[in-house]
């Protein structure tokens, strides 16, 4: 996802007589290390958390949040927009508080559920790159069997929760677990990951509207097809963050694909992702707020235009992040649309 589906940079080995690491095999100091890409602030908030823990658990527990992805909120947060804006639609209104319930923990679920089988996958990748040899499993704190067990008891979470809504959305939860199981795969082989990383991240957006609904109208499919161009745009963002070492690595990816044309492509992403919105809107019958929410949004896709115009890899990784608030701009313009309707 997001920030889980990328191959990482790979680390400048000093000229020494030191023997390099093996794949799989995380050097002593690694250990204690954490993600060179763990957000600060949910760090504190997990330390804060976990001090309830009795001091014996509090160490392997903190490893898991960080397996799952719980340091870096921005990937479900990135999820749980598209998420909402289909509930609110599908409920034309509040959406029923079960169904808020259900579906907002299984974003959080599915989405850490994806980071552990990401983790598994690039097991023998990360303790070679600096940026990522801090990961639980690289760094050793955590195994790859125990990974495997965290995946499968998220995916057995999610599907209880799914339990509790209808047999269309449960029917269709079983090609969501298999997109969010195949995604981190699928990017050694493609230059699409990031399509795959939409389906699997909106796959949310078709079940919610048959939670609610007990079916997908079209208004539904056309949202699902809006959030794959979508997150291919604030994906290849963040693909690009690593591009150059991403092409001597042999990696794949959509920045890699769309070469020196990257900012006009995404410029028509940009455009076509507004346009299927402006569908949306048509079709469920949104007034003035909502098409204010598609003005803030084409505002903030120009700022990250410009931004990242000279590619300078801090400001890609700040347009990737700039996109929650994008996500939060549009559902704001839902919700008081139908509310003023």
């Amino acid at each position: 996802m997001a920030p889980t589906s990328r191959k990482r940079q790979r680390r400048n080995l000093p000229t020494t007589s030191a023997p390099r690491p093996r794949p799989g095999v995380a050097p002593k100091t690694a250990r204690t290390a954490q993600p060179a890409d763990s957000s600060t602030r949910a760090t504190r908030v997990l330390d804060w958390l976990l001090q309830k823990l009795p001091e014996a658990y509090r160490s392997k527990a903190r490893d898991y949040l960080v397996l799952t992805r719980m340091d870096r909120p921005i990937g479900a947060l990135l999820l749980l927009w598209p998420t909402w804006w289909a509930l609110w639609l599908a409920a034309s209104d509040f959406p029923p508080v079960k169904m808020l319930v259900i579906f907002t923990l299984g974003v959080f679920s599915m989405r850490a559920a994806g980071c552990a089988i990401n983790d598994y996958a690039d097991r023998k990748l990360d303790p070679q790159v600096e940026r990522t040899a801090g990961r639980p499993i690289a760094a050793g704190r955590v195994t790859p069997r125990e990974a495997l067990i965290v995946f499968a008891s998220l995916l057995v979470f999610s599907f209880i929760l799914v339990l509790f809504t209808n047999k269309l959305t449960i029917e269709m939860s079983f090609a969501g677990a298999a997109l969010a199981a195949i995604y981190p795969f699928t990017k050694r082989y493609t230059h699409l990951p990031q399509v795959v990383l939409g389906a699997a991240f909106g796959w949310s957006i078709p079940m919610a509207f048959a939670a609610v609904m007990n079916t997908v109208p079209p208004v539904g499919w056309l949202l699902f097809i809006a959030n794959i161009i979508w997150s291919v745009v604030y994906d290849t963002q963040y693909a690009l963050v690593d591009r150059d070492e991403d092409i001597k690595a042999g990696a794949k990816s959509t920045a890699i694909l769309f070469g020196d044309a990257d900012l006009p492509i995404l410029g028509i992403l940009m455009a076509t992702f507004l346009l299927a919105m402006l569908f949306v809107g048509q079709r469920a019958s949104l007034g003035w707020p909502y098409w204010l929410s598609l003005l803030a949004a084409a505002g903030l896709f120009g700022w990250q235009l410009w931004r990242i115009r000279t590619h300078d890899r801090a400001a890609c990784l700040w347009a990737f992040r700039n996109n929650n608030w994008l996500g939060m701009a549009v559902w704001i313009g839902i919700v008081l649309a139908l509310a003023f309707r």
